[in-house]
Protein backbone atom coordinates (compact mmCIF):
# COMPACT_ATOMS: atom_id res chain seq x y z
CA UNK A 1 0.00 0.00 0.00
CA UNK A 2 2.86 2.51 0.65
CA UNK A 3 3.51 2.55 -3.06
CA UNK A 4 0.38 4.09 -3.94
CA UNK A 5 1.19 7.01 -1.29
CA UNK A 6 4.85 7.10 -2.96
CA UNK A 7 3.24 7.33 -6.59
CA UNK A 8 0.71 10.10 -5.32
CA UNK A 9 3.75 11.69 -3.70
CA UNK A 10 6.20 11.35 -7.17
CA UNK A 11 3.24 12.91 -8.98
CA UNK A 12 2.89 16.17 -6.85
CA UNK A 13 6.68 16.33 -6.62
CA UNK A 14 7.57 16.10 -9.96
CA UNK A 15 6.23 19.57 -10.84
CA UNK A 16 8.47 21.14 -8.07
CA UNK A 17 11.24 18.95 -9.35
CA UNK A 18 11.66 20.82 -12.57
CA UNK A 19 11.76 19.44 -16.46
CA UNK A 20 14.63 16.74 -17.93
CA UNK A 21 14.99 15.63 -21.12
CA UNK A 22 13.97 11.67 -21.76
CA UNK A 23 17.89 11.26 -22.13
CA UNK A 24 18.96 13.19 -19.04
CA UNK A 25 19.62 10.93 -15.90
CA UNK A 26 16.29 11.57 -13.36
CA UNK A 27 17.56 10.94 -9.49
CA UNK A 28 14.63 10.61 -7.56
CA UNK A 29 14.79 10.53 -3.55
CA UNK A 30 13.45 8.11 -1.57
CA UNK A 31 13.61 6.43 1.99
CA UNK A 32 13.47 3.19 3.21
CA UNK A 33 10.01 2.76 4.78
CA UNK A 34 8.97 -0.12 7.74
CA UNK A 35 7.07 -1.83 5.19
CA UNK A 36 10.42 -1.97 2.35
CA UNK A 37 11.81 -4.92 5.05
CA UNK A 38 12.50 -8.26 5.11
CA UNK A 39 12.98 -11.01 8.22
CA UNK A 40 16.59 -9.40 8.01
CA UNK A 41 15.13 -5.49 8.55
CA UNK A 42 16.83 -4.64 5.56
CA UNK A 43 15.23 -3.56 2.46
CA UNK A 44 13.29 -6.35 0.28
CA UNK A 45 14.40 -7.69 -2.98
CA UNK A 46 10.68 -7.05 -4.91
CA UNK A 47 10.63 -3.82 -3.29
CA UNK A 48 13.54 -2.81 -5.29
CA UNK A 49 11.94 -3.60 -8.32
CA UNK A 50 8.76 -1.85 -6.71
CA UNK A 51 10.58 1.49 -6.41
CA UNK A 52 12.22 0.77 -10.19
CA UNK A 53 8.84 1.56 -11.52
CA UNK A 54 8.66 4.84 -9.58
CA UNK A 55 11.91 5.89 -11.46
CA UNK A 56 10.72 5.39 -14.57
CA UNK A 57 7.81 6.83 -14.28
CA UNK A 58 9.71 10.37 -12.30
CA UNK A 59 11.68 10.22 -15.72
CA UNK A 60 8.55 10.17 -17.65
CA UNK A 61 6.45 12.91 -15.92
CA UNK A 62 9.40 15.05 -15.75
CA UNK A 63 10.63 14.60 -19.55
CA UNK A 64 6.54 14.98 -20.58
CA UNK A 65 6.84 11.62 -22.44
CA UNK A 66 4.28 10.55 -19.92
CA UNK A 67 1.49 12.56 -21.16
CA UNK A 68 2.47 12.18 -24.60
CA UNK A 69 2.47 8.59 -24.01
CA UNK A 70 -1.17 8.84 -22.70
CA UNK A 71 -2.40 11.67 -25.34
CA UNK A 72 -1.91 8.57 -27.93
CA UNK A 73 -2.84 5.33 -25.79
CA UNK A 74 0.54 4.03 -25.51
CA UNK A 75 1.61 2.30 -22.37
CA UNK A 76 5.51 1.19 -21.46
CA UNK A 77 5.82 -2.70 -20.43
CA UNK A 78 8.83 -4.36 -18.64
CA UNK A 79 9.93 -7.46 -20.95
CA UNK A 80 12.78 -8.30 -18.94
CA UNK A 81 15.12 -6.70 -16.26
CA UNK A 82 18.55 -7.92 -14.36
CA UNK A 83 19.57 -6.18 -10.97
CA UNK A 84 22.41 -6.89 -9.12
CA UNK A 85 22.99 -5.77 -5.07
CA UNK A 86 26.08 -4.63 -3.54
CA UNK A 87 25.52 -3.26 -0.27
CA UNK A 88 21.89 -3.35 2.04
CA UNK A 89 19.88 -0.58 2.54
CA UNK A 90 18.41 0.18 5.98
CA UNK A 91 15.40 1.58 7.72
CA UNK A 92 14.76 5.27 7.10
CA UNK A 93 18.06 5.43 5.48
CA UNK A 94 17.64 7.95 2.45
CA UNK A 95 18.65 6.67 -1.02
CA UNK A 96 18.20 7.68 -4.66
CA UNK A 97 17.33 6.12 -8.13
CA UNK A 98 18.88 7.06 -10.90
CA UNK A 99 17.15 6.44 -14.02
CA UNK A 100 18.64 6.95 -17.57
CA UNK A 101 17.83 5.47 -20.75
CA UNK A 102 20.42 3.30 -22.23
CA UNK A 103 19.17 3.16 -26.01
CA UNK A 104 17.06 0.64 -28.52
CA UNK A 105 18.14 -2.17 -30.40
CA UNK A 106 15.39 -3.45 -32.96
CA UNK A 107 12.91 -4.19 -30.65
CA UNK A 108 13.33 -3.19 -27.07
CA UNK A 109 14.30 0.09 -24.98
CA UNK A 110 16.88 -0.22 -22.11
CA UNK A 111 16.95 1.71 -19.50
CA UNK A 112 19.83 1.96 -16.32
CA UNK A 113 18.80 2.36 -13.11
CA UNK A 114 21.23 2.46 -9.84
CA UNK A 115 20.20 2.77 -6.03
CA UNK A 116 23.08 5.41 -4.59
CA UNK A 117 23.67 6.41 -1.26
CA UNK A 118 25.76 9.48 -1.40
CA UNK A 119 28.32 8.25 -4.01
CA UNK A 120 27.87 4.37 -3.05
CA UNK A 121 26.00 2.26 -5.50
CA UNK A 122 23.82 0.01 -3.67
CA UNK A 123 22.30 -2.44 -6.13
CA UNK A 124 21.78 -1.59 -10.27
CA UNK A 125 19.37 -2.86 -12.25
CA UNK A 126 19.09 -2.82 -16.08
CA UNK A 127 15.41 -3.19 -17.32
CA UNK A 128 14.40 -4.30 -21.20
CA UNK A 129 11.23 -2.72 -22.09
CA UNK A 130 8.73 -1.64 -24.80
CA UNK A 131 5.91 0.42 -25.06
CA UNK A 132 2.62 -1.03 -26.59
CA UNK A 133 -0.69 0.38 -28.24
CA UNK A 134 -3.96 0.45 -26.53
CA UNK A 135 -5.30 -0.21 -29.77
CA UNK A 136 -2.98 -3.26 -29.79
CA UNK A 137 0.29 -3.98 -31.19
CA UNK A 138 3.53 -2.28 -29.90
CA UNK A 139 5.15 1.88 -30.94
CA UNK A 140 7.73 1.39 -33.34
CA UNK A 141 11.04 2.80 -32.86
CA UNK A 142 10.17 5.73 -35.42
CA UNK A 143 6.92 6.65 -33.54
CA UNK A 144 8.31 6.48 -30.23
CA UNK A 145 11.11 9.27 -32.07
CA UNK A 146 8.45 10.94 -33.26
CA UNK A 147 7.08 11.66 -30.08
CA UNK A 148 10.73 11.49 -27.89
CA UNK A 149 12.71 13.18 -30.29
CA UNK A 150 16.23 11.65 -32.30
CA UNK A 151 18.34 9.19 -30.31
CA UNK A 152 20.93 10.98 -28.03
CA UNK A 153 24.45 11.30 -29.26
CA UNK A 154 25.58 9.51 -26.17
CA UNK A 155 23.18 6.72 -25.69
CA UNK A 156 24.78 3.22 -26.52
CA UNK A 157 23.87 0.13 -25.25
CA UNK A 158 26.80 -1.90 -24.22
CA UNK A 159 27.31 -5.22 -25.67
CA UNK A 160 26.95 -7.35 -22.22
CA UNK A 161 23.38 -5.57 -22.34
CA UNK A 162 22.51 -6.83 -25.55
CA UNK A 163 24.09 -10.50 -24.47
CA UNK A 164 21.94 -10.54 -21.72
CA UNK A 165 18.87 -9.87 -23.56
CA UNK A 166 19.24 -12.52 -25.98
CA UNK A 167 20.11 -15.28 -23.54
CA UNK A 168 17.03 -14.29 -21.32
CA UNK A 169 14.04 -14.32 -23.81
CA UNK A 170 12.19 -17.20 -23.57
CA UNK A 171 10.15 -18.85 -26.09
CA UNK A 172 6.41 -18.13 -26.05
CA UNK A 173 5.45 -21.80 -26.07
CA UNK A 174 6.52 -24.90 -24.10
CA UNK A 175 7.64 -27.87 -26.26
CA UNK A 176 6.31 -31.77 -25.93
CA UNK A 177 8.64 -32.43 -22.95
CA UNK A 178 7.03 -29.38 -20.93
CA UNK A 179 10.01 -27.24 -21.37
Amino acid sequence: MNLVFRLWWLRLRARRRGPLSVWDVARTPFRVLPTDLDLLFHMNNGKYLSILDLGRLDLLLRSGLWQALTERGWYPVVAGQTISYRRSLRLWQRFEVHTRVLGFDDRWGYIEQTFVVGMTVHAQAIVRSRFLKRSGGSVTHDELEEVAGPLADHAAIPDWVLAWSAASRIPGRIDEAGR
